[in-house]
């Protein structure tokens, strides 16, 4: 496998296969690295912190960063390189850096973007320029962030003629045993509080089969019983993340931060 920083190394891996990471790969991150690599292409992997889909208060500075266990986690399970770039390659000095327009699916739901509303500008940048530099023909991203998945395919469906027949794949939540969804940030959960994190899964569960209003009644009453600060606890359109419709396909999503972790987490709900 190859380590590479620079923009002139990565010719040989266009028309591959693609994952974006921030690094601190886990078991969510290496089911992406597997599935692109069960589509026969050569599977390039990214990692970088991306700066810009940090706020000023947020955790950018005890973002996890392990590089080298990273890059043997990538080598294992089949990528062909390794990108690291700097900040610099990415955002170079005195060079402007296109951003796509941020779709609907970014700004009218009120949900990460009401939240965090720099986010999905600093995403839609980071993985735009990323995808002019590698030019893949399939890019992986978890389903765990569903709003985020979303964000990334409408991103590709309005600029096809900047990346062609670029497909986006989306790949299940890999979960903890006990149900947690796979995060860099829980391993800033202490052991005493995992159980309370478990409700986001009990809430989640909680909202198959009830109306919109008794769904979200339901989560947020779940949530905060177990002193969960709740950002979030609604059922929307699974795709474009508006009100749902009862002959559409619907999504439960929550945020919720427990003793300063931020946590979310989705399932489809009927």
């Amino acid at each position: 496998m190859q380590v590479i920083s620079s923009i002139t190394e990565l010719q040989p891996f266009t028309g591959g296969a693609f994952v974006p990471t921030m690094g601190a790969l886990h078991a969510g991150h290496r089911l992406l690295i597997r599935e692109a690599s069960a589509s026969g292409l050569p599977v390039l992997v990214s990692v970088f912190v991306n700066p810009a889909q940090f706020a000023p208060h947020e955790d950018l500075d005890s973002y996890p960063r392990t590089l080298e266990q990273d890059l043997a986690a990538a080598s294992e399970d089949g990528a062909a390189a390794v990108f690291v770039p700097s900040a610099e390659t990415i955002y170079p000095d005195g060079q402007s850096v296109w951003s796509p327009p941020l779709p609907a699916v970014a700004t009218e739901p009120r949900l990460e973007d009401a939240y965090r509303p720099h986010f999905f500008g600093g995403v839609c940048g980071v993985v735009a320029r990323l995808f002019d530099l590698t030019r893949p023909a399939v890019s992986f991203f978890g389903e765990k962030d569903w709003q985020q998945l979303k964000v990334i395919e409408a991103m590709v469906s309005a600029h096809s003629e900047r990346w062609g027949e670029l497909r986006i794949v989306g790949v299940s939540t890999v979960r903890e045993p006990d149900g947690l969804a796979l995060s860099s940030r829980n391993v800033h959960l202490l052991d005493k509080d995992r159980h309370r994190a478990l409700a986001i899964q009990r809430a989640l569960r909680a909202a198959d089969g009830l109306s919109q209003a008794a769904a979200e009644s339901a989560m947020t009453q779940i949530l905060l019983d177990s002193d969960l600060v709740v950002d979030y606890a609604v059922v929307r359109n699974a795709d474009t993340l508006g009100q749902p419709c009862d002959d559409l396909p619907k999504r439960a999503l929550i945020a919720a931060t427990l003793d300063g972790v931020r946590l979310i987490d989705n399932a489809p709900v009927g």
